[in-house]
């Protein structure tokens, strides 16, 4: 490993604006889960769920200012991928099934807002809507785009992160008002979002040449061509959510056998 390398593998960046937000909903979460049950005895909750929430936030983190981000920026297509996993399939989930009823019910007084919420985490409306931006995102210019201008690529990864936790919550979600799918429902919802990954997966993986010029103007690293480095995002991207989504089917399929063998 040269000189080169090595720094980029060391190099993180400490963006103000991302270690400023992360740190406010850490403390805000933290300040909710400690002042709302000491002042509400009919309240109560669980440490664990505190432990899952951090590590939402760490994984973020590590997504956004850990060398992952130096590399996929502006050295490998393959490196973004595994960005775009934590920050839509690993980290999301996280935060959704660790934030309780009680933390979110407030804002469901608020009619519109409440509204608002329940028709976009409709399951073919959410599914659609993650799918469609995780696509429409990947596209040749509109990439170019978002890696050479900050303030579009913050903008880009804000609303990864946001249909993403729209799109785990008819999965995970322990809001009253918001809830989740039974386990039967989890698996012809699961199954189309794992096929909704071919829209990207396909053209990037079976393309002849690289599609993406940010990456063929590239500095070289690892001696990795950038059609195999583009090659090497796509079967990332789909070999990582395969495994999330086929687990989560097995999960939700087992979960539903024992309640049908319960009743």
């Amino acid at each position: 490993m040269n000189l080169f390398t090595s720094s980029i593998l060391t190099n993180w960046h400490p963006h103000p604006e991302v270690l400023i937000s992360l740190t406010f909903i850490e403390l805000f979460y933290l300040f909710l889960v400690y002042y709302i049950p000491k002042n509400n005895k009919d309240i109560t909750h669980n440490s664990y769920d505190t432990t899952i929430f951090t590590a939402g936030i760490l994984i973020l983190l590590i997504a956004l200012i850990s060398p992952i981000h130096e590399i996929s920026d502006g050295f490998l297509f393959s490196a973004h991928m595994v960005q775009h996993l934590l920050l839509t399939l690993i980290a999301p989930p996280l935060l959704v099934m660790s934030t309780p009823d009680w933390m979110i019910s407030p804002i469901f007084k608020i009619t519109p807002i409440k509204n608002f919420l329940k028709l976009i985490t409709k399951p073919i409306i959410a599914l659609s809507i993650f799918t469609l931006m995780f696509s429409i995102w990947h596209l040749p210019n509109l990439y170019h785009t978002s890696v050479t201008n900050h303030y579009i690529h913050i903008s880009e990864h804000l609303m990864f992160m946001s249909t993403a936790i729209i799109m785990w919550i008819p999965i995970f979600s322990r809001i009253n008002e918001l809830p989740k799918l039974s386990y039967l429902l989890q698996l012809p919802y699961i199954f189309i979002l794992s096929i909704g990954q071919i829209l990207v997966f396909a053209p990037i993986t079976f393309s002849s040449e690289p599609i993406y010029q940010w990456y063929i103007n590239a500095p070289r690293i690892w001696n990795i061509t950038p059609l195999t480095d583009q090659q090497l995002g796509g079967i990332i991207m789909k070999v990582g959510s395969g495994a999330i989504f086929l687990t989560l089917m097995i999960i939700a399929f087992f979960n539903w056998y024992k309640e049908e063998n319960q009743v």
